[in-house]
């Protein structure tokens, strides 16, 4: 077989031909296929424990009323994070190399101390989720924690950055699980429309709770380590130019899935506030809802609260050691084994045994843990949004070719201070809460 033949489509360049495509369209799919992976788990990761939270209580607060503000946010996630794929395709470096590179190491620092705080923050927030549900099901956080660090552990160790993305994009998919939940709700679909449609608050005056959770949707949808965590998967790829348009339909289709599976998500949670259950979080409106929806609702809710958090924690786990693993020159990639990279390693075990442990501290204030995670990702985020703006208005290490256009600008530059203006708000809202009334 002819290597040089343009029906045979080459899946690694150490590999032998071993598909020959005859058409255009396998070919496109192909490549696709091969390129699929970074922005479905990108955007449906940030889809963590804290999310599913955010959202259930959005829906059983205000019911309907917000599905609106999730298709606003599409098109923003997608532009914040097409910007990231460019810039990971152009450079083949992840977020935290190109700080450093392009703006020295005082920035360098701070933007990978912040990062690396908060993303230890979130991480022990997503362990508390697991042991929230799994204790619900009769599981001890004892049992349900360390087994969760474990699974979290083996499924990078392996020195395959392939098979550790097919495990993380099955787990992305069992979020369709969602959608069979909303459906057992059985929503009037009319009304799912119209609030989808249209622009309106719910009835009411403005409130401070309301203006906090609508800020809190903006804030769970975009968060910093994704930037670093999306340009480190590239990068891991080795993708190039001409994947780029395959990344964007990636990034695209990842945030069209990741939004609909948050309006699902406030549907389960409008389900709840029609029978008039009162609920602290997620799990303890699973149990309430078994009269009304039954043993496989109140399990769906609960086992999809714990794949939430998984996927959550490996990604910031990773996000965490790629952008340490980089400014440290170490060896920092899933195609390694243990024994060939084995400080980006203890990077991820570290923080993922560490947040376990941190759990099953008794008399441990989560709740404390949580603020704070809020408060300083809404704080880090439009600095680090800012950074990936600058780096691609860089003539000189995009070319310009590859540099955003004026349209890009215009846009990226609202969005970052629309999201600057919500995260101070979000910020004094937490740390002053009778600021607003």
């Amino acid at each position: 077989m002819d290597p040089n033949d343009s029906n045979v489509l080459v899946l690694d360049p150490r590999e032998k031909p071993g598909i020959v495509v005859r058409k255009r369209w396998q070919q496109s799919l192909l490549t696709f296929l091969m390129v699929f992976g970074p922005g479905l788990i990108v955007m449906e990761a940030d889809n963590d424990a804290g999310a599913v939270s955010t959202y259930v209580q959005a829906g059983a607060q205000y019911g309907l009323h917000l599905l609106w503000l999730l298709l606003v946010l599409l098109p923003i996630t997608y532009f914040v994070q097409e910007m990231v794929a460019r810039l990971g395709v152009a450079t083949g470096k992840g977020h935290a190399a190109m700080i450093y590179e392009r703006f020295g190491k005082g920035w360098g620092r701070f933007s990978l101390i912040d990062l690396l705080f908060v993303n230890f923050l979130t991480l022990i927030t997503e362990f508390a989720a697991i042991s929230l549900a799994l204790s619900a099901m009769g599981v001890s956080p004892y049992i349900s924690a360390p087994v969760s660090a474990v699974a979290l552990i083996l499924m990078v160790v392996t020195g395959s950055y392939l098979r550790w993305e097919r495990t993380v994009i099955v787990l992305c998919l069992l979020d369709l699980t969602w959608f069979a939940l909303a459906y057992l709700c059985h929503p009037h679909w009319s009304d799912v429309a119209y609030h989808s449609l249209v622009w309106r608050l719910p009835p009411g005056r403005i409130t401070g709770d309301l203006i906090f959770l609508i800020i809190a949707i903006v804030g769970t949808t975009i968060a910093p380590w994704q930037l670093f965590f999306q340009q480190s998967c590239i990068a891991e790829k080795r993708l190039r130019f001409a994947d780029l348009k395959w990344a964007r339909l990636d990034t695209l289709l990842g945030a069209t899935f990741t939004v609909f599976v948050a309006g699902a998500m406030m549907i389960v949670g409008d389900f709840g506030r029609e029978h008039g259950i009162v609920f602290a979080d997620p799990a303890q409106m699973a149990r309430a809802l078994v009269p009304y929806g039954g043993a496989f609702l109140r399990n769906g809710i609960l086992l999809l609260m714990v794949n939430a958090a998984v996927l959550g924690a490996t990604a910031i786990s990773l996000a965490s050691a790629w952008a340490y693993g980089e400014v440290r020159g170490w060896p920092h990639s899933l195609h390694k084994t243990l024994r060939e990279a084995p400080s980006f390693y203890a990077v991820y075990i570290g923080c993922a045994a560490a947040a376990a442990g941190i759990v099953l501290i008794p008399r441990m204030p989560l709740q404390l843990v949580i603020v704070s995670v809020q408060v300083f990702a809404g704080l880090i985020l439009p600095s680090a949004i800012i950074f990936l703006q600058l780096l691609l208005n860089d003539h000189a290490l995009l070319g310009d070719r590859w540099v955003n256009r004026p349209w890009n600008n215009w846009i990226n530059w609202t969005i970052i201070v629309v999201l600057f203006a919500l995260s101070l708000l979000l910020a004094a809202q937490v740390m002053l809460p009778n600021l607003i009334h």
